[in-house]
């Protein structure tokens, strides 16, 4: 029997992970990755994914799923043998990508913090699971997006929360704890390249969490309201009544699945900001 060809890649943590020449055998554990790798045309190579790899809707048919992103099952993944698994480090936890390394499997990770971390992240990817080109290509497609975004009038401080605790028995409505988008985060850089300015004004924090009614003292022009993790709806809105703040729903998927969708998602979010600012002139 002849060896299968190997090669190593190094994954956007540093590791260096050994893959064949041409992976056919992909498990995912990132919904956002899996849809990536679908617009990719390797959704036939994928023997696992996640019970949340749901976008779109059918494409994973043949493959098995293997729980969620933070309880994997690890032994189906090994019985699945896989060339690769494709994981993230914020999606998934450190545990199992160590238990799967130790079951002789070769785990590649994922880290996006900023756009231009994604630009390099899908160069990498596309060359680990042996589409260079399709990598290449979605990242030409982002720095295009890029190239062509209009700046808002004005830049505009922005809320932008990814959880809610709820009232407190013992307290009200502003001692009431939510979980922020930070400035370390995809998110938030995709925000800034589009006008907004998340606040708290921390370079560091990543998903800090605050009472309501220090968010209030803030006084932020906008509360940006997306539909994941937590799915903030109409309701949510009511909170924010009285304040100077505009309220707006968005996309959650947009904050945090990179690559074929952020070019939407950058042209969607920059037309928002401007919207909003253009309002504010014609208002005052």
């Amino acid at each position: 029997m002849t060896a299968t060809a190997s090669r190593t890649v190094v994954d956007d943590l540093g590791v260096s992970v050994v893959v064949p020449e041409s992976p056919r055998r992909l498990v995912s554990l990132v919904p956002s990755v899996s849809e990536l790798l679908w617009w990719w045309q390797l959704a036939d190579r994928l023997v696992g994914v996640t019970d949340w790899c749901v976008a779109p809707p059918s494409a994973y048919a043949g493959a098995r799923r293997v729980r969620g992103t933070k309880n994997p099952d690890v032994a189906a993944i090994v019985d699945l043998a896989p060339d690769l698994v494709v994981a993230n480090e914020e999606e998934n936890r450190e545990l199992d990508v160590q238990r799967l390394r130790a079951a002789g499997v070769a785990v590649y990770v994922t880290r996006v913090r900023t756009l231009d971390d994604v630009i390099g992240s899908l160069g990498r990817l596309g060359g680990a699971v042996g589409a260079p080109r399709a990598g290449e290509g979605t990242a030409q497609t982002i720095r295009r997006a890029l190239d062509q975004l209009r700046a808002p009038p004005r830049r505009l401080r922005a809320f932008c929360p990814v959880w809610r605790d709820g009232v407190p028995d013992d307290g009200d409505a502003g001692d009431e704890t939510w979980w922020v988008l930070g400035r370390d985060t995809f998110g938030a850089d995709l925000l800034a390249r589009c006008g907004f300015d998340v606040v708290p004004d921390d370079p560091t924090g990543r998903y800090p969490r605050h009472r309501l009614g220090d968010v209030a003292a803030w006084d932020p022009d906008v509360v940006l309201l997306p539909d994941e993790p937590y799915a903030f709806g109409p309701g949510d809105r009511r909170v924010f009544t009285g304040w100077r703040a505009r309220t707006r729903l968005l996309d959650g998927t947009a904050l945090s699945w990179w690559g074929p969708r952020t070019p939407h998602a950058l042209g969607d979010l920059s037309r928002l900001a401007r919207q909003l600012t253009s309002r504010r002139r014609a208002a005052g």
